[in-house]
């Protein structure tokens, strides 16, 4: 049985601005790569975290059966979101401790949807540090953005 990993990442030119997605899908079997998949998109006027969940969302939605999986992102955000704050969100009726609506409260509920037909463990890595499989995921939500960009002659 191959272990599944998912790399996510999101960016914003400005935020809110012009945001894009990325994942990188690898299937292992110890160190040999199986199997690799990409994924990205973007939209015009977002905002970084919710690129980041999108990211995180769209990997997961991608595998087309239940699946043992680890996400590993650079967004402490997603990473603390999905394992901690989002019980109490739940509990509360998707309102934060001091009463107020959760940000990004239709992808919370997503990615919760998404995680929840999965066992997935998630990890943080630091963003921007050489962690290669990080570095193409910035790549492909840089891509993603890429068409939403306001082009400058």
């Amino acid at each position: 049985m191959p272990d599944f990993f998912a790399y996510t990442d999101g960016a914003c030119s400005g935020n809110p601005g012009p945001g894009g997605w990325g994942a990188l899908l690898i299937a292992r079997d110890g160190e040999t790569v199986l199997k690799e998949r990409e994924l990205k998109g973007g939209e015009a006027d977002t905002t970084n975290n919710r690129m980041e969940l999108l990211a995180s969302i769209s990997a997961l939605e991608a595998l087309g059966k239940a699946s043992k999986i680890t996400v590993v992102t650079d967004s402490a955000y997603v990473k603390n979101g999905v394992t901690g704050w989002i019980h109490g969100w739940k509990r509360n009726g998707w309102k934060t401790s001091n009463k107020k609506p959760v940000k990004n409260v239709d992808l919370w509920q997503r990615l919760d949807e998404a995680a929840a037909r999965h066992n997935v463990t998630w990890k943080w890595v630091k963003g921007h540090a050489g962690h290669p499989e990080n570095e193409r995921a910035d790549e492909l939500a840089r891509a993603g953005m890429a068409p939403f960009k306001k082009k400058t002659a």
